[in-house]
């Protein structure tokens, strides 16, 4: 199969959220499909008479990494538009992440020095770890905005997420003219 023609028929995904991969964030999709309100997640399989999976009615999917880093997902934002035409990327940072209990230059002086290898050149340096989270959260959407990977008609959201209380909070907005 060289192309996936009508894959937004059978799956009508529109929006990639992306956001940690830590198990006490799990809700975040939920409550971004809540935030803007015609997304639908997690959706139910459509199955034929033959009770095969032919499709789904979810319109948001995710990507999860270590922070929820937009560095980390540009591949899968690129193959998602792609296959889907996303129309909205949004980004979820959150509280009491693991990412803030460290720095870039900690994580790679530890690769160093316990596993002796340099990766300083592998990653984008301020995507490592979260050190504020208004300036992490405008970071990723300005590098996802910059970048190839991302068609320039994609809507860009970026947001917080306090995980005691649930709280969704937008911190920036980008949305083409």
């Amino acid at each position: 199969m060289n192309t996936f023609e009508g894959a937004n028929q059978a799956i009508p995904m529109k929006t990639l959220v992306i956001y940690c991969f830590d198990p006490r964030a799990a809700e975040i999709p939920q409550a971004i499909a809540e935030y803007f309100g015609d997304e639908v997640y997690p959706g139910e399989n459509i199955l034929d008479e033959s009770g095969n999976r032919i499709g789904h009615t979810r319109t948001l999917f995710t990507e999860t990494n270590a922070g929820g880093r937009a560095a980390f997902a540009l591949e899968s934002v690129a193959a998602m538009n792609y296959i889907f035409s996303v129309q909205n990327v949004v980004v979820v940072h959150h509280s009491f992440c693991g990412t803030t209990t460290l720095t870039p230059e900690l994580l790679i002086e530890e690769f160093h020095d316990h596993y002796h290898t340099d990766i300083t050149t592998m990653f984008d340096h301020d995507s490592l770890a979260i050190m504020d989270f208004e300036m992490s959260i405008k970071h990723d959407i300005a590098l996802l905005r910059s970048s190839p990977a991302v068609p320039k008609h994609i809507k860009l959201y970026g947001f917080f997420y306090e995980i005691s209380s649930g709280k969704l909070t937008e911190v920036v907005r980008d949305i083409p003219a």
